[in-house]
């Protein structure tokens, strides 16, 4: 066996043949450009309205506000277009994080190596849950079965091997020993030559020929577009309702109908609301990116915050996967301690000699897919976790692995897969056949029927054996048991897992993440629960989950072997089963999925972690599919909806956290410009009943929206967190984005900013102001209400002078630049015009600002009235008798 394999390519011929060839990837989706993006901008009801605004407007001569409609139209259009391009490249840029990688033979060492580095006669190694690189050439495979089914359509995986020597002419389902590109290895393991990479792979021509499908829109967008048709429809209710009610009070002409009816169009409707809810995603996603959160599928920006159940693996997620054996038990209840952490320098603490110890390493070394190198001045290893802990096992005894592969040729391996939950290895040497395995100490005990002790080769004492692993698991170690039998045939190794003889067990320290007991306190708080879901040991799996704080001393382990119990009594036995239960262990993939069901039946909105090829059916089948960045298969991670890169279940926590605060900021927006909207409705309408002229033409109206919210919606999407969002309970997934709460403050905020502007208005007339001084004067009261409305809407609940000031500078530039920019226009020769915009005192000012800051005593009260209301909830034995 050789510890290198076969060499490969060198690292200079690998660049050379890159240069040459180009990176092996499909040209990426089109992505829209200027033109397409800024036509984009008027596929909108709102825009439909404002379009038919300005038609009305040329033919009642108006052409001031039609041409303005028109400017208010493009600056709009230019606005979204900037957003959505920039929100575009965001998305393009997280992508790049997440990049497909592969395992080579490079310089005779196995490499991993980024997928798009691949170049035609690399050496590539496949295994279980890998996501084929390119078109691959088999000259070795075990095992190996992949899906075919994005090429061929057949949804049954298909074995390969290098039986047959296929011809390019061939159909794909025939190519048998052939690997094709973006295909999955469910099973096995192989090796083989890139024949062809990028648009030379048989995916790549199929690319050529089609474009890439329109992926679905997540609920958000669709819940956000239905609401915007059923606010259009609401506006043309409203013009309706205040064209009837401007006849039935009489005294308008056709004209003064027709200009009202404009005005109210233009006023209520919030055109910013699609740029303000992509800045807020694309805010979200960046955001999340910080935190190592990857969102591969918009919906789980939504989805995060309603999330209730967290099913997490343990290894990597909730330790720091970084195995390290720190015992080795033998048969006969000897024990040794071993030093080092990692691949760091150690030994093996023997206080005598045993030769048993030199067996149990060298049969570890054999049955062993992983590699340990030295790399310059540090020892470098590439592989399984479990293997390589057996690779520096050896090491600290002064093996050498080189030597020892060396000793005896392959024959067939036994790749690891979950479901036997051992690998192994048939060897021969001198004319005799060795069967080296290790695995579950359940499975390994099963197989074996003898025991090496000091005194040779006796029966086995089942006892005392299990009495050994369970303490061991008990005191959360993770064990696996080493066996050998000798004398073995030379084909069929699976067949012959049996009358093993059992030369040990070694004992593997996982240590628990620091911050992964805090991440699940904070997971309590916000009315998340959290599941381990293992396939460890029940005694390792509870001993870690309280440590951690996912249960207690009295809680029940539910293993693989109770669900299976539970099951064969009935769906509602297997459902009781679950849902109390918090830890998992010994659970196979398809009871994973078993799990996700059952919570979910339960109203439960679940994430699931996964990492493997078998974790995708859960991934899938959860609410939101969490894959792990560095050790995930490229399937979990095509699965997922979001890629955690630094593996850590705190990052879960904050991307859930971050998950919340883009939705709120998004209900923030929306709530700001719902209320502006119904404050221009109830201005209009009170105007309308007390037989007063428009209290602001159509072009004012528009500047109102563009100036007092363009600038301040948007600023409000980079609002940061409140810093209680995971003290929240989550919302429900049917929670409508226009709830109780939203409706209240519209109802409240937007009626008082509306009868305060009516009562300025009738008052500025009444007092002998002209038509144009009043609307004047009025329009800088309502531009002062949306600074302060924009300021309060920072926060559906708490008070705007507990909050930091600094804390959203976008929002604290735009409300100045709301006020400079219109204090600024009215001394622009021309425009202040077309706006009939004249000077205000300072004195007019003043006053309006003091009109202006009862509103911030309304939101105030409003607010302080909600939190009363929701501590009594919280409360009930406050509420009165």
């Amino acid at each position: 066996m050789n510890v290198m394999g076969p060499r490969g390519l060198s690292s200079e011929e690998a660049a050379r043949r890159l240069a040459e060839i180009g990176p092996n990837k499909l040209p990426e989706p089109k992505e829209a450009g200027a033109l397409e993006l800024f036509l984009r901008q008027f596929l909108s009801p709102f825009i439909y309205l404002l379009l038919v605004a300005g038609i009305v407007s040329l033919v009642i001569q108006q052409y001031p506000s039609a041409v303005f409609i028109g400017i208010v139209l493009l600056i709009n259009a230019g606005i979204g277009t900037f957003q959505e391009y920039a929100a575009q490249r965001s998305a393009s840029a997280l992508r790049q994080l997440v990049r497909g990688e592969a395992r080579v033979s490079r310089d005779g060492l196995i490499r991993t190596v980024d997928a798009t580095d691949i170049v035609p006669g690399d050496l590539v190694h496949l295994g279980s849950g890998d996501k084929v690189p390119a078109d691959i050439k088999l000259f070795g495979a075990k095992d190996l079965t992949v899906d075919e089914s994005m090429l061929t359509g057949e949804s049954v995986a298909v074995e390969k091997n290098n039986a047959i020597d296929s011809s390019p002419m061939d159909p794909i389902s025939d190519r048998t020993d052939m690997c094709f590109a973006g295909t999955v290895v469910t099973a096995g393991r192989g090796m083989g030559l890139v024949e062809s990479t990028a648009l030379k792979t048989a995916i790549g021509s199929i690319a050529k020929e089609i474009g890439e499908g329109r992926a679905s829109e997540p609920p958000l967008i669709v819940r956000i577009r239905k609401f915007t048709y059923q606010l259009a429809c609401g506006i043309v209710l409203a013009i309706v309702a205040l064209v009837l009610l401007m006849v039935s009070v009489g005294g308008y002409d056709i004209n003064a109908i027709a200009l009202m009816a404009i005005g109210l169009a233009v006023s209520v409707i919030p055109e910013g609301l699609p740029a303000a809810v992509t800045v807020a995603l694309a805010i979200g996603m960046s955001r999340m990116a910080e935190a190592n959160v990857i969102i591969r599928k918009l919906v789980a920006v939504e989805a995060l915050g309603s999330c209730t159940f967290i099913c997490s693996d343990k290894t990597g997620t909730l330790t720091v996967n970084d195995l390290t054996i720190k015992k080795v038990v033998l048969p006969g209840g000897t024990v040794f301690d071993v030093s080092g952490e990692g691949v760091g320098p150690g030994e093996i603490l023997t206080p005598e000699n045993d030769s048993r110890l030199e067996e149990i390493c060298r049969s570890g070394i054999f049955a062993n897919e992983s590699y340990l190198y030295y790399a310059g001045q540090d020892w470098t290893a590439d592989g399984d976790i479990v293997d390589i802990a057996f690779l520096v096992l050896a090491k600290k005894l002064g093996l050498s692995l080189q030597s020892v592969r060396e000793e005896e040729t392959l024959i067939e391996t036994i790749p690891y897969e979950s479901e036997r939950a051992m690998s192994g290895i048939l060897t021969t040497t001198d004319g005799e056949h060795f069967l080296h395995v290790k695995g579950s100490p359940e499975k390994i005990l099963e197989m074996s029927t003898h025991m090496l002790t000091r005194h040779g080769r006796v029966e086995i004492d089942h006892a005392a054996v299990q009495k050994e692993f369970e303490e061991l698991a008990k005191n959360g170690y993770r064990v696996i048991a080493v066996a050998r039998r000798e004398g073995a045939d030379s084909t069929n190794a699976l067949e012959q897992l049996a009358q093993m003889t059992l030369l040990g067990m070694v004992a593997m320290i996982d240590p628990v993440r620091p911050e992964a007991k805090r991440a699940v306190q904070r997971c309590r708080r916000g009315g998340i629960e959290v599941a381990m879901v293992t396939g460890d040991h029940p005694a390792t799996a509870k001993a870690i989950a309280m440590e951690i704080g996912i249960c207690g001393p009295d809680d029940r382990v539910v293993t693989g072997q109770d669900l299976r119990d539970a099951e064969a009594k009935g769906q509602a036995t297997l459902d009781a089963a679950i849902i109390d239960a918090r830890v998992f262990a010994r659970v196979e993939p398809l009871q994973k999925q078993q799990i996700v069901e059952s919570l979910m039946k339960a109203g439960h909105f679940v994430a699931v972690t996964g990492d493997g090829v078998n974790d995708a059916p859960a991934m899938r089948r959860a609410n939101v599919g969490v894959a792990m960045g560095k050790r995930g298969t490229d399937v979990a991670k095509e699965a997922a909806d979001l890629i955690i890169t630094d593996d850590r279940f705190a990052s879960i926590v904050e991307g859930i956290e971050q998950g919340r605060i883009v939705y709120n900021n998004i209900r923030k927006v929306i709530a700001l410009l719902a209320a502006t909207g119904f404050s221009a409705l109830v201005l209009f309408f009170l105007t309308v009943l007390a037989g007063l002229p428009m209290p602001m033409i159509a072009v004012q109206l528009l500047w109102l929206n563009l100036v007092a919210n363009g600038f301040q919606d948007v600023a409000l999407a980079f609002e940061p967190k409140e810093g209680k969002e995971l003290d929240q309970r989550p919302r429900k997934p049917t929670e409508p984005i226009f709830d109780r709460r939203i409706i209240e403050h519209v109802l409240v905020v937007g009626g008082a900013m509306g009868l305060l502007a009516f009562a300025t208005f009738s008052w500025l007339i009444d007092a002998g102001y002209d038509e144009d001084a009043a609307r004047n004067l009025t329009l800088m009261l309502m531009i002062l209400f949306g600074n302060i409305h924009a300021l309060s809407s920072r926060s559906e609940h708490q008070s705007l002078f507990t909050m930091p000031l600094m804390a959203n500078k976008f929002l604290i530039c735009a409300v100045p630049l709301a006020q400079l920019v219109h204090i600024g226009t009215i001394y622009v020769p021309g425009l202040n015009d077309v706006l009939a915009l004249q000077p205000i005192a300072l004195t007019e000012w003043l006053s309006l600002l003091g009109i202006a800051l009862i509103l911030l005593v309304v939101e105030e009260t409003h607010k302080a009235w909600n939190r009363r209301r929701d501590r009594r909830l919280k409360n009930p034995s406050n509420l009165p008798l």
